[in-house]
């Protein structure tokens, strides 16, 4: 039988599915995940068949009604090999909703015949007028809020997981970012993660947060050698970066659950591991790092220290989805200046009240 698989898809994420070739499958949603959620959404709401799902530790809670618990279905020898903190990531209320594929944390990227180092603070890149890129959109923006928002001190979500974000920490983040805007290309809040890459790859900007699985097309790119990785800049009291795992789940909608499972256990072997790191990504399965060259070998130490000492993840919440979509969109806004900062945080806080009660 065939497998339906739904697959987030990109730059950073599709060299792996070259290790599905041959395999009986059919590739029935193939987006960026912001699509993939939405378009995955609607088809399990219908009752539709997917077989296979890529999903990610942020969003999986909120798929939970969907997915079946994978604790008895998965092999131990399947699981063992990966990262702890990884699979820790996908478990939500005890349960292993998804078997983690990578980790995603990012680096900084800097032009060396630009800049006189690296900035390393948020501050600094507004003090000597950086260029920075970011995403100006969608899952990546609210991302960049909430890590410039724990930097400083503050807080999205309380321990019990209500939202508290009307704070000043918030506003500042929104401030931040639209200084930060006003000093880079001006298409900047149409940008999705891509388009991020492009604009450091193409010059339009000086610096850029990627993601691990843009670093193949930074080492390829024609201004490779005047770019250098760095920690990600750090706020007034930490250095963080937000963070999560890329993942496979099994719908409840799957009609062969063995052929399913011996799936995921292709998609996380040794192979496809290495396919993944080959392409700049972390993946779950560690053993497959294996540095290209000096700069590759910086990038993965810098990567190992940030996975150890500075990720942050949201906390797991069935109805996150809605409220990362109201935050992106309400700082976007900002970011064209048809909000304030301060109105910015106060929609997305009262969007929050709404999602969570």
């Amino acid at each position: 039988m065939t497998l339906l698989v739904a697959l987030v898809g990109g730059p950073m994420y599709d060299g792996l599915y070259d290790v599905l070739a041959g395999e009986d499958v059919e590739f029935v949603v193939h987006a960026d995940h912001p699509t993939l959620n939405r378009e995955v959404a609607a088809r399990l709401a219908a009752g539709d068949r997917i077989d296979l799902l890529s999903t990610h530790s942020k969003y999986a809670p909120s798929q939970q009604r969907w997915l079946l618990p994978l604790d008895e279905l998965v092999d131990d020898d399947i699981v063992a090999p990966l990262a702890p903190a990884a699979v820790g990531l996908c478990r939500f209320g005890g349960a292993l909703l998804s078997v983690p594929r990578n980790i995603d944390v990012r680096v900084l990227w800097w032009r060396t015949d630009r800049l006189a180092g690296p900035p390393s603070t948020w501050q600094q890149l507004l003090d000597d007028k950086v260029a920075f890129g970011f995403p100006g959109r969608e899952s990546g923006l609210f991302g960049t809020f909430f890590e410039l928002v724990t930097a400083n001190g503050g807080s999205l979500f309380a321990d019990d997981g209500q939202p508290v974000m009307e704070s000043a920490e918030a506003v500042e983040a929104v401030e931040m970012l639209c200084r930060l805007a006003e000093q880079a290309p001006g298409d900047l809040p149409s940008w999705h993660y891509d388009q991020v890459d492009d604009a450091l790859l193409e010059g339009r900007v000086d610096a850029a947060a990627a993601w691990p699985g843009g670093s193949a097309r930074i080492r390829s790119s024609a201004v490779a050698d005047h770019l250098a990785p760095a920690p990600y800049p750090a706020g007034r009291q930490r250095w963080v970066s937000y963070s999560g795992c890329h993942s496979w789940a099994i719908p409840t909608t799957c009609t062969d659950v063995g052929a399913a499972v011996a799936l995921i256990a292709r998609l996380t072997s040794s192979q496809a591991a290495a396919h993944d790191a080959a392409g700049g990504s972390i993946p779950a399965r560690v053993e497959a790092l294996d540095p290209l060259d000096d700069v590759d070998g910086q990038r993965l130490a810098i990567t190992r220290r940030t996975i150890a000492e500075a990720m942050i993840t949201y906390p797991p919440l069935t109805r996150f989805p809605e409220i990362e979509d109201a935050g992106w969109v309400s700082i976007n806004a900002a970011l064209r200046g048809s909000l304030t900062p301060a109105a910015a945080v106060q929609q997305i806080q009262r969007a929050a009240e709404e999602a969570l009660t």
